[in-house]
């Protein structure tokens, strides 16, 4: 597998079917330069498909997870034309939204400070590990802009529920990691050096199943989201169950248990 090279992105294999992806600027607390946003939406373009790759996990360099926008970012922000601002932001939400259509499961390990469109970031995850220095917000609206970023007012109340989302992007308050593992925020909290093990168990659990089959449940769970009716989204899924019995490693997983064996699943 051959990846493009990115000036602040660190791309490593941690383990067999898993992908690291470090966002690399730790004397910033990792904080994103216009290019990163670029950076990332390339990455998962070309990660669509590859093979060997069944879960992301997506971390910080150095004590912090991401701090937001750049602040040379942010200045450069007060000079653009309100056409110019939504322009740019169109591109920037296109580093979430990226994660989020990327067929392969995305695991945020959190190892610092999540803030603004680093926060929005880790929404963007399928799954997020915490450590316990780990603290999220939505630093937007503290800065003279609004709640919502880079899809948080649309992610934040399917995780958490409308009622503190609604506190947590009107306060712009922080979530310790206790809190966040509470409030359904992340999925698991653990001592900072224990986090990137964390990551790796969850993403070796997610890579032990059929490549198909997870691809179509990432894709159901996200389109069900959405879905006007309980029918609409068993509709989907009885097309998605369909389509999965109809491939190899069905049989395989089936064979497999059948002799006792792990399966080797080959996508198909």
């Amino acid at each position: 597998m051959s990846l493009p090279e990115y000036e602040h992105l660190l791309i490593s294999r941690p383990a067999d079917d898993v992908l690291q992806v470090t966002l690399n600027r730790p004397e910033s607390y990792n904080a994103l330069t216009f290019g990163m946003f670029d950076d990332i939406t390339s990455l998962c373009r070309a990660l669509e498909g590859v093979a060997g790759v069944r879960a992301v996990i997506l971390t910080g360099s150095g004590r912090g997870f991401c701090s937001g926008l750049d602040l040379e970012a942010v200045t450069a922000l007060q000079a653009m034309s309100p056409y110019e601002f939504l322009r740019g932001q169109e591109k920037w939400s296109g580093a979430a939204v990226a994660l989020r259509k990327l067929t392969t499961p995305v695991i945020a390990a959190v190892n610092g400070a999540a803030a603004g469109a680093g926060f929005s970031l880790a929404l963007a995850a399928d799954l997020r590990v915490a450590s316990t220095t780990a603290k999220f917000n939505a630093a937007f609206i503290r800065v003279g802009l609004t709640g919502g970023d880079m899809g948080s007012s649309w992610l934040l109340p399917r995780i958490v529920g409308l009622g503190l989302a609604n506190e947590l992007l009107l306060t712009g308050r922080f979530v310790l990691a206790e809190e966040a593992l509470r409030i359904g925020l992340v999925n698991r909290v653990v001592e900072p050096e224990a986090l990137i093990g964390s990551a790796l168990e969850l993403a070796a659990a997610v890579a032990s199943n059929s490549p198909f089959g997870i691809r179509l449940t990432k894709q159901v769970i996200q389109t069900n989201l959405g879905a006007a009716s309980f029918e609409q989204g068993i509709e989907l899924e009885n097309r998605n169950q369909a389509l999965a019995a109809s491939g190899d490693d069905m049989q395989e997983a089936l064979a497999a248990f059948r002799g006792r064996r792990a399966p080797r699943f080959t996508g198909t």
